[in-house]
């Protein structure tokens, strides 16, 4: 009797080790998915300003619009947490696609070859940062599955592991700016 008792526990002590291990190496892996949309916000963000200098060159009489690209980019680096950056993200998503699009009215913009280097360098961030939430997302969906399911949801709040937020676009922006480059 007091061998099976024993195994029982080395059992019980090895399942609830490898559900353990595996929680962690699920938290680990949505964490470094929100790093990698962190890398492509950063460069977003980091392209803003350029992109609105280059603008405010050519198209003087567009204030409101550059005030408003850049009051929305410090409210994006500002926010913390999956939910609320990506509403502010969101944001500043389309009134970058409202900045692109002024290229029509301004023929001049569009022939500068600054604008066009930064026009393709913002379309090849988004590309990425698109990537990195579908990842991020499909992280955060397995890592909250494995918490809520038996017997990890009977260890799990024991050691801290709760629900991880999704990267979600408001409803009023699901689709995506169009953003074309002149050719």
């Amino acid at each position: 009797m007091g061998i099976l008792a024993v195994t029982a526990a080395a059992a019980i002590a090895v399942g609830l080790t490898l559900i353990f291990n595996r929680l962690i190496r699920l938290r680990n892996q949505y964490r470094t998915a929100w790093a990698d949309i962190d890398v492509q916000l950063q460069r977003r963000h980091d392209l803003v300003p350029q992109l609105v200098e280059a603008v405010r060159g050519y198209a003087k009489h567009e204030r409101a619009t550059l005030e408003a690209v850049t009051e929305l980019r410090a409210q994006a680096q500002a926010m913390r947490g999956a939910r609320d950056q990506g509403r502010a993200e969101d944001q500043l998503e389309q009134a970058l696609s409202r900045l692109i699009a002024l290229k029509e009215a301004y023929p001049e913009l569009k022939a500068s070859e600054n604008f066009q280097q930064l026009s393709t360098g913002l379309v090849t961030v988004e590309d990425h940062l698109q990537y990195a939430r579908r990842f991020y997302n499909g992280a955060v969906r397995d890592y909250n599955d494995a918490i809520q399911r038996f017997p990890a949801l009977l260890i799990a709040p024991v050691f801290g592991f709760r629900d991880a937020e999704f990267f979600q676009a408001e409803t009023s922006s699901q689709a995506a700016p169009h953003v074309e480059l002149g050719r």
